[in-house]
């Protein structure tokens, strides 16, 4: 039988967690080749994992309804500093909610004969099944791909980068970010 965890501290490694069936255990996590069980349900790794990043789950929740406007099964930004961020499939107090991190996700489909179900393919090429449908995923990694965004918008506006959708970031690697420093003239 496998070891089962009296906590679980998320981290880049984070693939997925998901509600446990055994009764020894509250939560099975998915880790780039692992599988570990844990004593603490999804929902409180979650939580431990924000107040670890000097919030809380309550805060990064709040945060992500004011700066994008969605109010059920908010993406967390988990450590934005660390580009850790999860979604919740279902209700996140539901018990079969799964909290999905995505930068492990490649891809999702439906399996043949059943548009209430997706697969979801891990950049590892692990594969889970969840009992939702494709536009459901699909919505929900919209809506997280906002939420970086969002934060990343932030962060720059934070450390001076001027923020111009125009010349944002497109994947071309001669990009240079401009960044706007105040002389010490301003200051006089």
């Amino acid at each position: 039988m496998d070891n089962v965890y009296k906590d679980y501290k998320i981290t880049k490694n984070t693939q997925a967690l998901l509600p446990s069936y055994r009764s020894d255990s509250s939560t099975l996590v998915f880790e780039t080749g692992l599988k570990i069980y844990v004593k603490q349900n999804p929902l409180e790794i979650i939580k431990a994992a924000c107040l670890d990043g000097f919030s809380t789950y309550e805060g990064r929740r709040e945060a992500a309804i004011y700066r994008m406007g969605a109010k059920r099964k908010v993406p967390i930004a988990i450590c934005p500093m660390r580009d850790i961020y999860a979604f919740p499939s279902l209700s996140p107090t539901n018990f079969h909610c799964h909290w999905l991190f995505f930068d492990h996700i490649q891809d999702f489909t439906s399996p043949k004969n059943d548009s209430r179900q997706t697969i979801v393919t891990f950049k590892n090429n692990r594969k889970l099944l969840l009992s939702v449908s494709p536009s459901v995923l699909e919505k929900q990694m919209y809506r997280t791909s906002l939420c970086i965004l969002r934060c990343n918008q932030h962060g720059e506006q934070s450390r001076g980068v001027q923020y111009n959708p125009l010349t944002e970031y497109s994947g071309n690697a001669d990009y240079t970010p401009t960044i706007a420093f105040n002389s010490l003239s301003n200051l006089e």
